[in-house]
């Protein structure tokens, strides 16, 4: 059996949390709040009308501004209240309720594999600590031969840089660059972030 994730284990010992975490951003967003520019870099580097995977797609906002921009967009999350969110405020896209450690699309008839998948929002480390590798294998068999993978968290939150980065390796993956922010800032020895762009080894 799948460990549970750390926020399966938060939202069973709170089940308000979620629908806290909805109106958090929906609050953000009515107020003008830049919420988006994951969303953006990931855009930048597809052409229109790509295939793009929303990992961990909470709400939803990342996926909403890419269907609207034109790409065919799928999220993926574990946490049902999130993804019900998602379907009620961005309706372009198709969204998923699953575990990211058993991530398998093609079993749900969505078989197609993507040219982009976004990470963002520290999913990574609210992953149970077994399941990382898988996700990381998971979402490297979904993306076309070609296709990128762009996963961000940030530092201090249980799952240290060079192990995400060896478990990468691990799971089939190489990095083609390392950033320290969403728009574009080189990583450095000192980054309390981290965005890798990723691809198939």
């Amino acid at each position: 059996m799948t460990e549970q994730s750390k926020w399966v284990q938060m939202t069973q010992a709170n089940p308000q949390h979620s629908h806290w975490y909805v109106e958090r951003f929906r609050t953000m967003a009515e107020s003008g709040a830049d919420l988006v520019g994951e969303a953006r870099l990931v855009d930048a580097m597809v052409p229109r009308g790509a295939r793009i995977l929303d990992a961990g797609c909470g709400p939803g906002r990342h996926g909403g501004y890419l269907a609207e921009r034109g790409h065919t967009v799928v999220g993926v999350d574990v946490d049902p209240v999130l993804v019900a969110a998602a379907q009620e405020d961005f309706p372009g896209a198709t969204w998923v309720v699953e575990d990211l450690a058993e991530l398998d699309l093609p079993a749900r008839g969505i078989t197609e594999p993507f040219d982009a998948i976004l990470c963002a929002g520290n999913v990574m480390t609210f992953l149970a600590t077994s399941t990382r590798r898988e996700v990381l294998r998971r979402m490297g068999r979904h993306l076309t031969h070609d296709g990128r993978a762009v996963i961000g968290f940030g530092a201090d939150r249980g799952y240290e840089f060079d192990d995400f980065l060896g478990d990468a390796v691990a799971a089939g993956l190489v990095a083609d660059h390392l950033l320290s922010t969403w728009d574009l800032r080189p990583a450095a020895e000192d980054s309390d972030f981290l965005v890798a762009v990723l691809r198939r080894a």
